[in-house]
């Protein structure tokens, strides 16, 4: 008789091998080694389920994370790449009655530091009375003396901070650095959510998780709140794509409705700060700030910055726009102002901290210099200026021989002590387990019409080591969404605005920025698709004996040289280059380009990359042009049947349309030409995908006549002369400025010549030097589209 396995209980078996990290606490499991409560449901749920469940749940996540296209930008020496979101797939939960505890003490901090920034940019009581240093506010390259005595619009100086917290081997909670400059990874935060919610969504639907979009709509309507005019919208201010956290910038524009802008698209008359539109300049008063503050102006900040808009320091000193947070608050991130704003919490606000701040000793002081040099050996010693997390290296040559004591001597006033804090842990799914690993937590706050608002949730880094060095996402760390958990149900809240009555928004507007790229997007996957066409044409004739020495073949061989393609040579890296310019522009516009559309761009970059290196020719490159021209397909398919019929794919389809009118004109004065070599109508039809059209409609086999008429005069022709000028034609028409007082302007004026002028002719009246003429005109059209509505 067989005796049955003894029972294992899944909770202790998924729990074998979780090893606490000696000195630090561990938000799963207690100092008696107990779960805590708030985790015990989800514990018991993760325990239940099989490994190969697990397996494909935390895919499911990372899935969703790639089908979003949410990614971060790793910097290395050589390059900035695009890195898939590093989710660490185990939530870190806290219990709604400790998140209350921890909000009191932000909601505190939060108006300390708007009280702080103000008096510095204000009277200076708090140098004056010795209560800060003045060297560490004189000195500070984030103290910006142009905005000295600059009050802002609506007197607050901060409307949204971020807050780096955590726990103490006691337990306790405190903050290890303040993030007041642009504070960033609220978007990440809800990807995360979105990313967590579909791994655990059986378990997350019952767990009393409170949402994060009441957060985002309080904030949102807090900023609609400091418009001075109900037409304007909001803009979030971006240093541009290779900013490692753009795609953040970019998926919030969408999220709240605000405008992605960069430096370039602004600018600033008669003290009012402008969006360049393709409607002319448009006000906007309310600017969500995500670069640093010193790279904001050129004029009156750092001249060397290349992404600022000059003249906006005027524009807020004169309280034309509010600036959020305000040009400056950078000034409060310094790592040396944590040793004193204990201190000035009593003063300002007559009370202690709620929540301290990490021991930090600044050394110009003799006293605190003696303590840091006593215990150097067990503090962390950093720059006083820097705006790092201690445990974070600065950017600085290697150290003095003699080690810290020498340094603290030679460099006293430059340097502050930091306790070395051990970090609590908290479970990551390590090599199909779980593993206790470091865990810092990074926490929102807003300014509300109704006061300080704190995020029912935040993001972790979690470390890749137990080394809390290795907590960035740049040094190999993860990210872990943050559950704040009820006893009860919790409202399920959205974004939307209360039920009422419905009105339909605007077009709003489109910065010219926006509108070059998205023309320069169509002109380019369209090069890219006639590039493809004339190399795959070349390919099908390269296997026949003899080919090359053929005039047809040398007339296409000079053709593709035109295009910048020698047929000598492999295709595929000069195709990659087409495509990345292509790419580039989507990169630029990304708030305003589906998620579909930007991945079908990148596969194609992706399989001309995989043609590279390769000795592609005859059938096997035919093969793999042909198979990335329908990719070509599918791009062009999801770009303009699914796109709404804004503004800005107007702009994408004139530049389609308009670089599609260019190759057809050269590709007919070449091979249409009456003394071209025999085949050459017959590619000229091919290339211009319209074999099957030909046969139906014409009888006869290809004649000039047939191929100009066909290709060049036939308005239901997709490829033809003519539908490109009449689609260019229609675009512009619905196009701002495109009637002015009852007079037609030089664009669509213009136009309408270049489209009369081709739809009385016939074919023989098409000649080659009329091609070439419409191609001339086809670059005058382009400098009169960047005229009108780039510049």
């Amino acid at each position: 008789m067989t005796r049955a396995a003894p029972y294992k209980d899944p909770v202790a078996t998924l729990l074998e091998g979780y090893d606490r990290l000696p000195g630090a606490a561990d938000e799963l499991l207690d100092q008696d080694g107990v779960i805590r409560p708030v985790w015990k449901p989800f514990i018991q749920h993760l325990a239940r389920l099989p490994k190969d469940v697990v397996a494909s749940r935390f895919a499911r996540g990372d899935q969703y994370l790639r089908d979003a296209g949410v990614f971060y930008r790793l910097y290395s020496e050589a390059d900035a790449t695009e890195r898939a979101w590093p989710l660490s797939h185990v939530p870190v939960i806290v219990h709604e009655r400790e998140w209350a505890t921890i909000s009191e003490g932000l909601i505190q901090r939060a108006e300390l530091l708007e009280r702080v920034l103000a008096d510095l940019y204000g009277p200076g009581s708090l140098v004056a009375d010795g209560h800060l240093p003045a060297r560490l506010v004189a000195q500070n390259p984030e103290w910006l003396r142009p905005l000295v005595g600059v009050q802002p619009h609506g007197d607050h100086f901060l409307q949204f901070l971020a807050f780096d917290i955590g726990r103490s081997p006691d337990g306790s909670w405190f903050v290890m650095g303040d993030r007041t400059q642009a504070p960033s990874g609220a978007g990440f935060a809800l990807e995360n959510r979105m990313a967590s919610g579909r791994v655990f969504s059986d378990f997350f639907a019952t767990a009393n998780v409170h949402r994060l979009a009441a957060f985002f709509r309080a904030f949102r309507d807090g900023l609609n709140g400091l418009r001075r005019n109900d037409a304007t919208r909001v803009g979030i201010l971006s240093p541009g794509p290779m900013n490692d956290t753009y795609y953040e910038h970019t998926y919030i524009a969408r999220y709240l409705g605000f405008l992605l802008l960069e430096g370039e698209d602004l600018a600033v008359q008669d003290g009012q700060v402008m969006v360049r539109t393709v409607a002319g300049l448009r006000p906007i008063d309310v600017l969500w700030r995500r670069l640093d503050a010193r790279f904001a102006d050129p004029l009156e900040l750092d001249g060397a910055s290349h992404i600022g808009t000059p003249g906006l320091v005027g524009a807020v000193r004169a309280g034309h726009v509010s600036v959020v947070n305000a040009l400056g608050s950078g000034l409060l991130e310094t790592r040396a102002f944590l040793a004193f704003l204990p201190r000035i919490c009593e003063v300002l606000m007559g009370e202690p901290l709620k929540l301290n701040n990490i021991a930090t000793w600044w050394c110009g002081q003799p006293t605190e210099r003696d303590f840091v040099t006593r215990n150097a050996d067990r503090l962390l010693i950093g720059r006083a200026l820097s705006n790092r997390l201690p445990f974070e290296r600065d950017d600085e040559p290697a150290q003095p021989r003699g080690g810290a004591r020498q340094r603290i001597e030679a460099e006293g006033p430059e340097l502050v002590g930091q306790e070395a804090v051990t970090l609590s842990t908290t479970p990551a799914w390590v090599d199909g387990r779980l593993a206790p690993m470091p865990m810092l937590l990074r926490a929102f706050v807003v300014r509300t019409p109704q006061g300080w608002q704190v995020m029912q949730g935040g993001y972790a880094r979690i470390g890749k080591t137990r080394d809390a060095s290795a907590i960035a996402m740049q040094r190999g760390g993860a990210v872990a969404d943050v559950w704040i958990v009820s006893d009860q149900p919790v409202p399920h809240d959205t974004i939307a605005p209360p039920p009422g009555v419905f009105t339909r928004s605007g077009m709003g507007v489109l910065p010219a920025r926006a509108a070059d790229n998205l023309y320069w997007l169509g002109r380019y996957v369209e090069r890219v698709e006639t590039a493809v066409r004339l190399l795959r044409a070349w390919h099908l004739r390269i296997a026949e004996p003899g080919s090359t020495d053929r005039p047809l073949m040398r007339l296409l061989a000079d053709h593709l040289k035109g295009q910048g393609f020698d047929p000598a040579q492999p295709f595929a890296e000069r195709l990659g280059e087409r495509v990345a310019a292509a790419r580039g522009c989507a990169n630029k516009v990304r708030d305003r380009f589906s998620t579909d559309g930007y991945f079908a761009l990148k596969d194609l970059s992706e399989a001309a990359a995989a043609m590279r290196g390769r000795s592609l020719s005859g059938d096997d490159a035919v093969r793999e042009l042909s198979a990335f021209l329908r990719q070509i397909g599918g791009f062009s398919g999801l770009v303009h049947e699914n796109m709404y019929r804004f503004t800005g794919w107007r702009f994408l389809t004139i530049g389609r349309a308009l670089e599609r009118a260019n190759s057809m004109a050269w590709l007919l004065s070449v091979f249409a030409d009456a003394t071209g070599p025999e085949g050459a109508l017959d590619l000229a039809v091919e290339v211009g995908d319209s074999v099957m059209t030909h046969r139906r409609r014409y009888t006869v086999t290809t004649s000039r006549s047939t191929v100009i008429d066909l290709l060049a005069l036939d308005a239901r022709n997709p490829r033809s002369l003519l539908f490109q000028f009449a689609e260019m034609k229609a675009q512009v028409a619905e196009l701002p400025g495109s009637e002015t007082l009852g007079l037609m302007p030089r664009l669509p004026r213009r136009l309408l010549e270049l489209h009369t002028g081709i739809a009385v002719l016939g074919p023989d009246e098409m000649t080659s030097e009329r091609l070439r003429g419409l191609r001339g005109a086809t670059a005058d059209l382009s400098g009169l589209i960047a005229e009108t509505y780039f510049q």
